[in-house]
């Protein structure tokens, strides 16, 4: 017998409810918690395992600023984890930059929201990758776009595929296209080897 997966679970659940379009927040995100703790999980996976609560908060945070972005729309279900993995790749990097230039400044250590401990030690790394991926936008919108579903959204290439209205091995084939491309301009830049790793 086959266990279905939270992003599963919530595809099959939207089938008999309202379209979420037409539905508030508080309403949303308790019936797609799964898919969007899912998602925090995904775009962590990497880092220490002591950190359990992360995700947790990370959705947390994600939830208030949708909150308060009023004229944020959403069209359905993956639109809106769409949005979700838009919102954590800000919130991760932003706190990348804090870290960063507290250090060159030689500012005291200020207290870390929970959602970012995991991220301290990457701090570099995320930025890296973040500025790549501007660059790649910038030129190449639909791999970039790719890369931050799958790597902050925790999308299947499937879902991508559907998301971004291309065949399944043309996102396949983008994907990898965009890999190459983030692997030698990260290794370009002076980072530490650590920071050069590529989303998969």
């Amino acid at each position: 017998m086959t266990t279905a997966t939270p992003r599963r679970r919530t595809t099959e659940a939207a089938r008999s409810a309202p379209p979420l379009r037409d539905r508030p927040l508080r309403e949303i995100v308790p019936e797609l918690y799964d898919a969007m703790h899912e998602q925090a999980r995904s775009s962590i996976r990497r880092e220490r395992s002591d950190h359990t609560l992360v995700p947790t908060a990370l959705v947390n945070e994600v939830y208030v600023r949708l909150a308060r972005a009023e004229d944020l729309k959403w069209n359905d279900r993956d639109h809106f984890l769409a949005l979700s993995a838009g919102i954590m790749r800000r919130i991760l990097v932003n706190h990348a930059r804090d870290r960063r230039r507290a250090k060159r400044h030689g500012g005291e250590r200020r207290q870390l929201h929970e959602s970012h401990l995991a991220y301290e030690e990457r701090a570099i790394d995320l930025i890296a990758l973040d500025e790549a991926l501007v660059e790649l936008e910038s030129f190449d919108p639909i791999q970039a776009r790719i890369v931050e579903l799958r790597f902050f959204g925790g999308f299947t290439m499937r879902e991508i595929a559907t998301q971004i209205r291309r065949p399944l091995r043309t996102t396949e084939r983008e994907l990898a296209l965009a890999r190459a491309w983030l692997r030698r301009r990260l290794s370009e830049i002076e980072t530490p080897a650590s920071s050069r790793e590529v989303p998969s």
